[in-house]
Parts: structure tokens; C-alpha cells; sequence
């Protein structure tokens, strides 16, 4: 495969293709975390609105049942961030994070100025994993660092919570993790021997979901080291094809990965905020036209949800009274408008029972988007 060169257009579809977002696909939600490697979950409703993109006629109920019986497994691991991903995953994604996990928090000013030292906090890991066998809120958490650590526990779980083997466990609707969160520990699954395994087992599942890609956009999916990334590209290198971008840049892949023809129809599609497709990538051209990046994801990291058409973003929706608004950054066709049109009735009725109301706290942004029309397209 080598020399094969791949347009922007090419890139969207295998993306779409591989994200389940050409048009949607009849399968269990467990299959579907596991296909699209991982979901943001920084915002509790995102993963189920981002499987209702993906499963035809997704039941909230059966995300639900997976939280709750940890087959998909909720845990701050790529980007530092909350993501749902498959329970069998969760060991190598830990394993491979751990590094950048920790850092991100024992070099926090956060925490060294609190008196702590790292070999504090690991030497608490132990009991801990014991006493949260059962699900445990965050004030049972810090009372139980309390008699080791004295009056630093809070900052003490501040940093175990990001890169501490637990997952954050199920508290209720509507999206089953409610604003008091509680952590269990992740169990006994086995995960790679090695550091340097668990990268590579990460880089291959990402390549799997979002490939063809260059080692820099692994690099943003991730959040690590640039160096760690190509070590594991180099030991998988008789695993990998590789390819050519668009730019004439080096690509990798797995074998067998889908490359669609760029002329395959995208049906359109309302993103949930923070969806993995729109930053899962260096180069987000392949999703986010130029010049529209910074209109959905905004300068504090919100990524707004998202209007894509013919499988490139085309501009921001949000609930209002009365239905579901978008705001197109470009002249849309009335094929398309009416596409957006069944997209929104489809997301009403599925939000209604829920939450119709869904990211309302992030309404604020909506003043600040440029339009160039604007539509109340379900009711």
C-alpha cells in the first residue's frame, strides 16, 4: 500500500465509516463503544447522544444497563478527559495513560504546594482499592484517606481520581451519572505486561476507529509524548500500512481498515459535544472545514454540538422551546434542511423522556455563532 494517496475526501468517509456515522448500524451498545474505540463522556449525555448517532433505534436503557453492569466503563484516560470505553479495553488504555495521567496531576501547583508527595498518595492506593470494591462517594473517599494523609485527603483524591485504576461508577438519570459523582475500583481484568504494550495496543484500537492517520493526530488523540507515540509506531511497523495524505504526509493504518469512495453518501448528523470525530485529529480538516474550527470548538475547550452535512461540519444546534435550533455556517439545500429536519424530530423524541433540555448550560456560546441562517427545524 505504500504510495497510495488519499484525498480529504477519502479521509472523511473512512472516519464516518469507521465512527458508524455513514448511516447507522444495528448493533449492541457494547459493540458499538468498541468499534468507535472511545466516547467523550465529559458531559454525561454525550456518549448516549453519540450512540444515538451511530445504533439504529438505541434504547438509552441498554447504555444504562452497561454502566451498570461495567461492561463499558467510564474513567479519565485519552486527553486526560472522561470517556465511556469497552470494559475489555480499559486495562491497556489505563496501562498506556498512567504516565500522562499522574503527570498531569503531581506536577499540578495544585498539589505541590499541598505538601504532598507522590509516594503519599501511591502508598494509599492499596487500602483504597480494597475500600472501593463496592461503589464509594467522593466524601466516603476522602474520610478514608483522612487517618493516613490527615488534612490533605482532599487534595490527595484530587489527584488519584484522574490516574487511580477506578471508573466512575453509575448514580442515577438521567444519564446515569449525576452531579455527585461515586468510583469504584476497576477490578482484576488482565492488562499488558508492559507500558510500551498497552501504547501499542492503544495506538493499533485507534488506527481500528479513526484511521488512516498520521502519528501527530495519534499524538492529539492521546495527549502523549510525540517520542512515546512513534516508539509504538515503529514496534507495530510490520502491523502498519502506510500511506499518503493529501499534503503528501505519512498516514498509518491497520490492514483491512475501510476506506470508502469519497463520493459515498453521508446521510446528516447532530454531534453530540465534545464527539470524538471532531477532535480525534491534528489535522481536522477531514471533519471541520477551514475556518469553522474555532466556531465549534471555542478557546476554553467547549466543543458545541455539532451539524454535519455531506459528512463535514456544517454548523451548531441546541434545544430551544419548541424544538431543535441550528444555525448553519454556510447556505444549506432544502435536501438538506429536511435531512437535519427528521435528525432533530429522531433527537426530540429520544431527549423527551430524558432530558429535552440537553446542554442547556451552554447556551451562552449561541450569541456568539455567525450564522449565516438560522432554523427551528422540529417542534
Amino acid at each position: 500500500m505504500a504510495g497510495v494517496r488519499l484525498t480529504i475526501g477519502q479521509l472523511n468517509r473512512a472516519t464516518l465509516g469507521r465512527q458508524m456515522l455513514l448511516q447507522r448500524e444495528r448493533v449492541s451498545v457494547v459493540e458499538a463503544v468498541r468499534r468507535v474505540v472511545a466516547l467523550q463522556a465529559q458531559e454525561p449525555a454525550s456518549p448516549y447522544i453519540a450512540l444515538w448517532d451511530r445504533v439504529v433505534d438505541l434504547d438509552p436503557a441498554a447504555l444504562d444497563a452497561a454502566f451498570t453492569d461495567r461492561t463499558v466503563v467510564k474513567a479519565s484516560l485519552v486527553r486526560l478527559t472522561l470517556h465511556a470505553v469497552d470494559a475489555d479495553d480499559y486495562p491497556s488504555f489505563h496501562h498506556a495513560m498512567a504516565s500522562s495521567l499522574r503527570a498531569s496531576r503531581l506536577f499540578d501547583a495544585r498539589f505541590t504546594s499541598s505538601g504532598l508527595s507522590a509516594a503519599d498518595v501511591d502508598a494509599a492506593v492499596p487500602e483504597l482499592l480494597a475500600f472501593m470494591a463496592e461503589p464509594r462517594s467522593r466524601a466516603e473517599i476522602e474520610a478514608a484517606l483522612e487517618g493516613a494523609l490527615g488534612g490533605q485527603s482532599t487534595w490527595a483524591w484530587w489527584a488519584l481520581r484522574t490516574f487511580g485504576p477506578w471508573h466512575h461508577a453509575p448514580t442515577g438519570g438521567p444519564w446515569s451519572f449525576g452531579l455527585r459523582p461515586s468510583f469504584v475500583a476497576a477490578g482484576e481484568r488482565q492488562r499488558p505486561a508492559t507500558s510500551d504494550e498497552a501504547v501499542q495496543h492503544l495506538v493499533l484500537r485507534y488506527l481500528q476507529g479513526f484511521g488512516p492517520a498520521s502519528l501527530a493526530d495519534v499524538t492529539q488523540f492521546t495527549m502523549l509524548r510525540k517520542v512515546v507515540v512513534r516508539q509504538a509506531a515503529d514496534a507495530l511497523a510490520d502491523r502498519l500500512l502506510e500511506l499518503e495524505g493529501p499534503g503528501g504526509e505519512v498516514l498509518f493504518d491497520v490492514a483491512g481498515g475501510i476506506v470508502p469512495a469519497e463520493d459515498t453518501p453521508a446521510s446528516p448528523r447532530l454531534l453530540a459535544m465534545w464527539d470524538s470525530v471532531l477532535l480525534a485529529y491534528a489535522d481536522r480538516s477531514r471533519v471541520i472545514p477551514h475556518g469553522y474550527r474555532s466556531l465549534v470548538i471555542r478557546r476554553n475547550g467547549d466543543v458545541l454540538p455539532t451539524v454535519l452535512v455531506d459528512g463535514f461540519v456544517a454548523g451548531v444546534w441546541r434545544p430551544v422551546e419548541g424544538g431543535i435550533e441550528v444555525a448553519a455556517f454556510h447556505r444549506l439545500s432544502d435536501e438538506a434542511w429536511a435531512g437535519l429536519a427528521a435528525e432533530a424530530a429522531a433527537l426530540i423524541a429520544f431527549l423527551a423522556d430524558r432530558d429535552p433540555g440537553v446542554y442547556r448550560r451552554y447556551a451562552h456560546w449561541w450569541g456568539t455563532i455567525p450564522g449565516v441562517e438560522t432554523r427551528l427545524i422540529a417542534g
